[in-house]
């Protein structure tokens, strides 16, 4: 009897582990990115990311699909080349910050269907001041298509590296528009760049002559640290890189990083 009864508690044990290994690595899958891809917290954990899409300061007012959690996942030779500018600007006291890194195309479809849902301009109007956001898709501003859901593009700016977190985004506050002055933007411990992020306006052009000589500079200072790892530059938005081609596009939900790989790798 109680021979019988210790293989019986024996079995329960052994299925107990069993069942506790299975779901660490169904949660481990859940968390695993296609090969190639990388978050890019584990390349370089000190360049800033304020991972719009994943929030409700964007264009759409509202965190996008597939954007489960607010981290930059890249092709790992994009997140290699971004560490070498990091390192690069860290001796001028600057910093890089993304905005967007890995979109997956579920999120570029509803950005499409947004401009073109006919329901007018709405609440995030400070976007596009001068333009109804049915012309975005025309203009070149919203795309069926992007690099950024191969893993090869990304939006970022300039920050100075000793800069102070920006406040909290309010979804109430009434925000001037993006081609305002900075202080009146919606939050942002970025350098002032002219315009804010995702500004739909000439202003947000890169070579855009509206804006400061000041403000030029430092569009440059961003454009120069980029293109000297191989980036190229989108002219109509002074935030957007990409690097390479060719790699097909993903879908994918952007999950955030698994506990087990929080430690820097090389």
């Amino acid at each position: 009897m109680n021979g019988a009864a210790g293989f019986r508690r024996c079995r329960i044990t052994f299925h107990f582990f069993a069942l506790l290994i299975l779901m660490a690595r169904t949660a481990a899958a859940q968390g695993a990115l296609p090969p190639g891809f990388v978050y890019l917290r584990e390349i370089d954990s000190s360049i800033a990311q304020d991972m719009r899409y994943a929030s409700y300061d964007n264009f759409v007012g509202r965190p996008l699909p597939g954007y489960e959690a607010p981290e930059c996942v890249v092709q790992r030779d994009i997140a290699l080349a971004l560490k070498r500018v990091q390192s690069a600007l860290a001796a001028s006291g600057l910093s890089l910050k993304v905005y967007d890194c890995y979109r997956p195309t579920r999120a570029v479809r509803a950005m499409a269907a947004w401009a073109n849902d006919g329901r007018g301009d709405g609440p995030t109007k400070r976007f596009f001041p001068k333009l109804h956001k049915g012309s975005l898709f025309g203009l070149g501003y919203i795309s069926s298509h992007s690099h950024h859901s191969s893993g090869i593009a990304v939006d970022l700016t300039l920050v100075a590296a000793s800069a102070p977190a920006a406040p909290a985004f309010d979804p109430r506050a009434a925000y001037a528009a993006c081609t305002a002055p900075a202080a009146e933007r919606s939050p942002d411990n970025g350098i002032d760049m002219g315009t804010g992020y995702d500004c739909f306006d000439a202003a947000s052009h890169t070579y855009s002559t509206a804006i400061s000589a000041e403000q030029r500079k430092w569009r440059k200072t961003l454009l120069s640290a980029m293109a000297a790892q191989g980036f190229r530059n989108y002219f109509r938005e002074w935030w957007h890189f990409a690097s390479g081609g060719g790699r097909g596009t993903y879908d994918f939900p952007i999950r955030p990083l698994p506990k087990f790989q929080q430690s820097p790798v090389q």
